[in-house]
């Protein structure tokens, strides 16, 4: 597997078929990507997971994180994220948050994210704020 920068119109085909399939492909656009960090993981020279990250000053949100189906439970998501924290960590942003989807808050537990507030409704879907301090 390689882990690496990509555009972020590389990311959206696999965002919209994993995480909205029914909305249209326009929905997996959102403000900042132009400027956002965006990563792929390639297994076969097949991009299976992508991840964007988007900065403001010294804190990052994880947003648009997803895998096919096919490539879930095999530890990829989980080496996107370590990656993605390394290299965070080394820029010294201080915090890293994310709108969770209440099924994938214990992955990201793994990570050290803790829930914030309470449980909150998005398109129809459960999600949390999560968010891990990166310099402590």
């Amino acid at each position: 597997m390689k882990i690496e920068r990509i555009q972020w119109e590389e990311a959206l085909p696999l965002r919209h078929l994993v995480l909205w399939p029914n909305k249209l492909p326009s929905f997996c656009k959102i403000p900042g990507d132009e400027s956002a960090h965006h990563y792929g993981a390639y297994v076969n020279g097949i991009l299976v997971s992508v991840a964007s990250i988007y900065f403001e000053s010294q804190v990052a949100r994880l947003r648009k994180f997803a895998t096919l189906p096919a490539n879930q439970g095999q530890g990829i998501g989980t080496q996107v994220i370590s990656y993605i924290l390394s290299e965070l960590k080394e820029a010294g942003i201080e915090y890293l948050w994310c709108d969770a989807r209440k099924s994938a808050a214990s992955f990201y537990q793994k990570f050290g994210m803790e829930k914030q507030g309470q449980e909150f409704d998005k398109s129809g879907i459960a999600y949390f704020k999560m968010e891990v301090n990166l310099i402590s």
